[in-house]
């Protein structure tokens, strides 16, 4: 069953390997998508205490104190 908007790509063996999105369609879910993505590949690094972050801001003089 064919999904308007969504179109697979195929390799030689015929195996889905990537997927194209009309973001007129989907440009919601992609945005959704997206973050997942941000979200998992900075899963990784370093986290700053709020209070730590908050007053880096606040020093760089982009957050009132």
């Amino acid at each position: 069953m064919a999904m308007e908007g969504v179109r697979y790509v195929t390799d030689e063996a015929g195996k889905r390997v990537a997927v194209v999105l009309d973001l007129k369609t989907h440009g919601e879910l992609w945005k959704d998508m997206e973050d997942v993505l941000v979200s998992h590949s900075r899963k990784r690094e370093r986290s700053i205490p709020l209070e730590e972050a908050r007053a880096e801001l606040i020093r760089r003089g982009k957050l009132d104190g």
